[in-house]
């Protein structure tokens, strides 16, 4: 395994994905005499300090065509390796699905993103989107279950389609705990404005670490699909920073970076595919968090029709294309700050 290479060049994503044979067998290093590397598997690799207060994961590349987290990511981990970024916590990186990105794609046979929680396990099906999301879950449960130290994980993405508010993020579902006033505060320091409040378990990423390990977690969602070398990054500038930040500082502080109140919805409507003529009856071209009058007919199928409930009612992470069974379209009503109960 060329460790020299990596501490000199930092190119742990290029190697995972042209020479994944390096990493087939975990492998343990350090960076000069602070920081300890764990490299477990291609696209995933750990750092950890001497004297950790903190356990945080950053994924991405949960879908393979979601270039701009895997690029922030890639960078960070370029850094800390040639020694330009010296973390303070612990810190995980997971590079999920390292085939669709090969091939510029969402996923290669299944959206790994409906695979945790155990839903890998589910159907009777085997295929490599399955078996990569078993490794995520596995790492991540031994990565948070080392220590009782505050857990982190943002499971950082981009939309298929434009949105009305460029960054967003899902809050899962919490049981009845409440919502985190420093953690909004901190996503809205990396642009983050606006969140689905998620109203019951799902199979994603985050609500798997929220669940299971008590993490504070959320899917990210930083601005549109583009390939490779095609995002503008100074778009991200502010995620960049402050994710650099979070891992970089013992106790950084993100609430003076926060000048405007956050947007807040609440998700009122589920819609899944259950018949294959499902089709939506807007346009491609409308984005995320466009509102309709209620009683507007959004989606239909064989023997249902899919209406707005209310007036506002927004339409969030359509996709009509989802295989059967799965969610095609999420609904979402204002929610007033002054309403929530926060910690």
């Amino acid at each position: 395994m060329p460790i020299q290479q990596l501490i000199e060049q930092g190119a742990f994503l290029n190697l995972s994905r042209t020479s994944p044979e390096y990493f087939e067998q975990a492998s343990l290093f350090w960076i000069s005499d602070h920081t300890e590397v764990t490299i477990w598997a291609p696209g995933i690799i750990q750092f950890e300090p001497k004297s950790p207060t903190k356990s945080i994961v950053y994924s991405c590349g949960i879908h393979g065509n979601e270039t701009a987290p895997i690029e922030i990511c890639d960078a960070m981990v370029r850094d800390i390796l040639t020694s330009k970024l010296r973390v303070q916590h612990r810190v995980l990186f997971l590079f999920g699905n390292l085939p669709a990105m090969d091939i510029a794609e969402r996923f290669v046979e299944e959206n790994m993103n409906r695979l945790f929680s155990g839903a890998h396990a589910q159907g009777g099906v085997d295929n490599a989107e399955r078996q990569r999301a078993k490794l995520l879950e596995e790492l991540v449960e031994q990565f948070f279950t080392k220590n009782n130290l505050p857990r982190f994980h943002y499971d950082l993405h981009t939309a298929i389609r434009a949105s009305k508010n460029e960054k967003f993020a899902v809050y899962p579902y919490l049981h009845g705990k409440k919502w985190n006033r420093s953690q909004i505060e901190f996503l809205q320091a990396c642009g983050v404005n606006t969140f689905l409040l998620s109203g019951s378990p799902t199979t994603t990423f985050s609500y798997f670490s929220s669940h299971q390990f008590g993490a504070h977690a959320f899917t990210v969602e930083l601005g549109k699909v583009k390939p490779f070398g095609q995002n503008d990054m100074s778009r991200f500038a502010a995620a960049d920073r402050c994710l650099r930040r979070l891992i970089c500082e013992i106790t950084p502080n993100f609430a003076s970076d926060v000048d405007e109140t956050a947007l807040l919805y609440k998700i009122n409507q589920v819609i899944n595919k259950t018949h294959p003529d499902f089709k939506l009856h807007f346009s491609d071209d409308i984005p995320n968090f466009t509102d309709f009058a209620k009683g507007t007919v959004l989606a239909s199928e064989s023997g249902n029709e899919y209406c707005t409930e209310q007036d506002g009612e927004a339409i969030v992470f359509p996709n009509a294309d989802v295989a059967l069974g799965q969610r095609a379209l999420l609904t979402v009503i204002p929610v007033d700050p002054v309403q929530l109960d926060m910690e």
